[in-house]
């Protein structure tokens, strides 16, 4: 069994695909992704959405599992996007809002499923950072994301998710993000110490380098990937630069 915070822990210039069942309806489409991220090197499969029926979400989790052995993330908008085919599930706390379902509430219901799965599940800090958009998750969590300016809220709430035990950060400027995480605030952050992840906006490789310099562990790219795959190739080329293949 994949020890997965251990590998986050470890992992240098990590690549992560974050897949939308919703978006995801025809096997051909999503093997033929698969594959082409097979190639590309990437790290880490995503997998979740805000508005996911729990069937798409099971059918989009056991194919992927039965066609690739990268390790598959649950990446949960809702308490039915639980599997135990997923190698580990991040238990997302909404820290920058203050919406209570979202803080707790949501965990409560899903936490008797969670214990019956055999299913690694890590504690992350979840913090939504102003990406120029109204993003699906800030709409439907009815939260304010922090805004890019305020580098101190966001290492200051990441810090009090380290107190409260939380073993992964995450950063998302949300889907379909004009502009992802400023590098001034993940390099505040990364100095927690604890595996920091970071998506939303991400359209460039150059973008994809920053957030690495700056100290996070894996980058998250979902929409600009869904809108155009041959970005893979371009990930592909990042992975087996020599820079990167001498910091891994």
């Amino acid at each position: 069994m994949k020890n997965i915070l251990i590998s986050f822990t470890k992992i240098i210039n990590g690549v992560a695909v974050l897949i939308d069942p919703d978006k995801m309806n025809s096997h051909q489409k999503l093997l033929s992704l698969i594959e082409k991220c097979e190639e590309a090197l990437i790290d880490y499969f995503f997998i979740g959405g805000s508005t996911v029926k729990k069937t798409d979400f099971e059918n989009v989790m056991n194919f992927i599992k039965s066609n690739t052995s990268i390790p598959v993330v649950i990446f949960p908008g809702s308490t039915n996007q639980i599997s135990e085919k997923a190698d580990a599930m991040l238990y997302l706390s909404l820290l920058s809002g203050r919406n209570p379902d979202y803080l707790i509430g949501l965990h409560v219901q899903s936490v008797e499923e969670l214990n019956q799965k055999n299913i690694e599940v890590i504690p992350t800090a979840y913090l939504l950072i102003d990406g120029g958009t109204n993003s699906s998750v800030a709409y439907v969590s009815q939260t304010t994301p922090i805004p890019r300016s305020q580098v101190s809220i966001a290492r200051k709430t990441s810090m009090a998710g380290k107190f409260q035990g939380k073993k992964v950060i995450y950063l998302d400027a949300g889907s379909g993000a004009r502009f992802s995480v400023p590098p001034v605030m993940i390099e505040e952050v990364s100095k927690l110490k604890l595996p920091l992840i970071i998506g939303g906006g991400i359209k460039s490789i150059n973008q994809i380098h920053q957030i690495h310099k700056a100290g996070a562990n894996i980058a998250v790219i979902g929409n600009h990937i869904e809108n155009d795959e041959s970005f893979l190739e371009e990930i592909k080329k990042y992975k087996k630069s020599p820079k990167i293949q001498e910091a891994l």
